[in-house]
């Protein structure tokens, strides 16, 4: 009754402010369609549609190449693919495909939701179509490639849980094409519906409040909302190397709007690990970058040692913070079980 309550009253309030302005919310809504017709139905669809298909064909076959993969992250057997998928599809593509494979019955669901926190991640394709354009070295875009996919990595060595001895991901019969569209169609949907409602509440946010603020300030809280304002604002930061940390940290934590996009596409495993794995490979990310930027751009962004001091402080501890919450973790997957 109370959720009722206050849905009730956020969708009366939301209302209210579209009623009082219009040319707002019009504004925003408009902008949010115009990216997602322009940007990102081209660059996700097709990887949405190829990810299902990839997911249904290779899903289950073991690989030597890949098999560092499954021991490293402590995955099932054969569900390497699972993760080249999120590196290479994009957000939320790599959450989709867990999402597939548990509701197909080849994984697990404390597998599957562990694996939510580090196999959905940014795809090359937004990382060099939308997130190179804000850089003037050519090198920065690889750069943060290597970066995220080191981190992605990282972040499935230290998320508690997960054994790949015992257990091998099971093969499912191919996925025809009718279906894979049909499927990549309905997730594209929902994505592009998130995309359009952040739109319009960054335009009334930028309207009322966010003016006040500094240019990096509010590039950070656009990046934290919503993961493509956030890279191409990125472009009103002078500094080079402070750009590179900030895109860095923004395609590892994903964004508000993503984390939505993902609870959509993942309604029977639920979340899982998938916060507490963006975070932490938020700030592995900022780590790295911090390091990088210093060592090969040409305009670095001079950083304190005490700030490596205290990223390592907030890592270590959040790993320790995750390993005492494992047992609940699996507890509360055997009681949904």
């Amino acid at each position: 009754m109370k959720n009722k309550i206050r849905t009730g009253l956020f969708a009366s309030i939301g209302m209210l402010f579209m009623i009082l302005d219009t040319k707002t919310a019009i504004a925003g809504a408009q902008e949010g369609i115009t990216l997602c017709l322009m940007t990102v139905i081209p660059s996700l669809l097709p990887f949405f549609m190829l990810s299902i298909l990839l997911t249904g064909s290779i899903s289950g076959i073991q690989s030597k190449l890949l098999s560092p993969i499954s021991r490293l992250c402590r995955i099932p057997q054969g569900s390497e693919s699972i993760f080249l998928i999120g590196l290479l599809g994009g957000y939320p593509a790599g959450a989709q495909a867990v999402a597939d494979c548990f509701a197909s019955g080849q994984l697990r669901k404390q597998d599957a939701r562990r694996m939510l926190g580090f196999c959905s991640n940014a795809g090359p394709s937004f990382l060099f179509g939308i997130v190179a354009s804000v850089f003037s070295q050519r090198s920065s875009p690889w750069l943060l490639w290597l970066i995220h996919i080191f981190s992605a990595l990282a972040v499935g060595m230290l998320l508690p849980g997960g054994s790949n001895c015992g257990t091998v991901l099971s093969q499912q019969k191919n996925v025809t094409v009718p279906e894979a569209l049909t499927r990549s169609v309905k997730t594209m949907a929902k994505v592009c519906g998130w995309i359009i409602v952040f739109r319009v509440i960054l335009a009334f946010f930028s309207r009322w409040f966010l003016w006040m603020f500094p240019t990096p300030i509010r590039v950070v809280i656009f990046g934290i909302a919503e993961l493509t304002v956030g890279c191409t604002s990125l472009s009103a930061i002078q500094c080079e190397g402070l750009r590179f940390i900030l895109a860095a940290a923004f395609l590892g934590f994903g964004g508000i709007c993503i984390t939505m996009q993902t609870v959509s596409v993942t309604e029977k495993t639920g979340c899982g690990m998938y916060i507490p794995g963006k975070l932490l490979q938020c700030l592995l990310s900022v780590l790295l970058a911090a390091v990088v930027q210093s060592l090969f751009l040409q305009d670095s962004f001079p950083l304190h040692p005490a700030f490596y001091v205290l990223g390592l402080a907030f890592t270590a501890l959040g790993v320790y913070i995750l390993g005492k919450f494992e047992k609940r973790y699996s507890n509360c997957v055997a009681v949904d079980v």
